[in-house]
């Protein structure tokens, strides 16, 4: 993670964050513990816990502990540890907030309001955290500044489509050792994860059907090459299901009696909602854990379905997630968003704002830097003409 490693030594030198209080809702990975000692360097007090009952890597929370951090985060915890262990982390009275899904974000605006005192602002990392805050900031119910990381480019174009799409398929093979090659391969959801996930899909040798919902991005589908079709039709022909929808019950009970024997659904979106298990229970005679992370349900009708990692998270639950490479650029963004919301979140308002660009072209070029990517420069004319508009055929 070099272009981390640079923003890290100048905040060794700098403290931008000396004083300051910072509370980070991630996944525990390799990759957040590299995030987690940046923000540290830079002077904070920085208390730590999980975003998903199933993504802490618990060696990593261990070690961080070891050295010191403030972790609060186990694999496999219920939902109320998972709470606790948000509650926790907010104890440190937090001054800024960094967040994946908008959990700590969601608890000091609803049962911890007296937090707000001492916030100033607040980040997100996932396109399914944005979804909600934004929701929040329309019902006017937002009461500090917070950044959508998660929306800015150096993030969405590279996190969510290439992190997304080499971290799920690498779950999938690695929770079934199942042979992708000549299978039907389902992607629910055509946004950048879901975009990310179809080429990968399609470059395992996969037959990839898109379900969606936004007409402009089935025809984006359609014109990339994959096939196209509702969740009814998509249910009857599918050998392996992955939603990335950021909605709610995608896949459904009747999608679930439409589907092969021996079928297997996964969910890489933020939360365990995606796949409507509820009613994949009711439609079973039994379930059982047949290898780690695979729980195969025998259906009334004689069928068996194969869950993948209860309907979490699956690259992470399943998986190591995304690479430390794309990462890189991610956690740039937050450590970056952390400075200028510790210079500037006085002068904004309360709601939702967007990652300055000054700051993501930072990110790009060290990022472009660290990799040896040569990058054209415009001359003085080229720059004159781009910004003129007399000159004509």
């Amino acid at each position: 993670m070099p272009v981390l490693m640079k923003i890290k030594a100048r905040f060794e030198a700098e403290k931008p964050f000396k004083g300051l209080r910072i509370a980070m809702c991630l996944h525990v990975t390799k990759e957040t513990a590299v995030l987690t000692k940046t923000v540290a360097a830079g002077g904070a007090h920085v208390s730590l816990c999980a975003s998903n009952p199933l993504s802490t890597q618990d060696d990593v929370a261990a070690a961080l502990a070891k050295e010191g951090f403030e972790v609060h985060a186990v694999r496999g915890c219920n939902n109320k540890e998972y709470y606790d262990q948000c509650n926790r982390t907010l104890d440190i009275l937090p001054n800024m907030i960094v967040d994946d899904g908008a959990d700590l974000i969601n608890i000091v605006h609803g049962k911890r309001t007296d937090l707000m005192k001492d916030i100033i602002s607040g980040q997100e990392e996932t396109t399914t955290g944005v979804i909600r805050l934004k929701a929040m900031a329309a019902d006017g119910k937002m009461k500090f500044p917070i950044v959508a990381v998660n929306d800015t480019p150096t993030k969405h174009l590279f996190d969510n489509y290439y992190g997304t799409g080499q971290s799920t398929i690498d779950a999938v093979m690695r929770a079934t050792n199942k042979m992708l090659a000549g299978s039907e391969f389902v992607v629910v959801g055509y946004g950048q994860c879901g975009k990310g996930l179809a080429i990968r899909a399609k470059g395992m040798g996969c037959r990839v059907v898109v379900v969606e919902v936004n007409p402009v991005e089935a025809l984006r589908a359609a014109m990339d090459g994959y096939d196209v079709m509702t969740m009814d039709d998509a249910a009857a022909v599918g050998d392996v299901f992955v939603t990335v929808t950021g909605n709610k019950s995608v896949i459904r009970g009747r999608h679930f009696e439409l589907m092969k024997s021996g079928a297997i659904i996964a969910n890489s979106g933020h939360f365990n909602v995606e796949l409507c298990i509820s009613d994949l229970e009711k439609l079973s005679v039994s379930k059982k854990e047949i290898i780690p992370h695979v729980e195969r349900y025998m259906l009334k009708s004689g069928k068996s379905i194969c869950l993948l990692a209860q309907g979490r998270l699956v690259n992470l639950a399943a998986g190591a997630g995304h690479p430390s490479e794309v990462m890189d650029m991610s956690f740039s963004d937050q450590a970056l968003v952390l400075e200028y919301l510790s210079k500037n979140a006085k002068s904004l308002k309360a709601g939702m704002h967007e990652v300055p660009a000054d700051l993501d072209l930072q990110v790009a070029t060290l990022k472009a830097e660290c990799m040896g990517i040569g990058v054209e420069k415009l001359t003085q004319e080229q720059v004159a003409y781009m910004n003129a508009y007399a000159e004509g055929t």
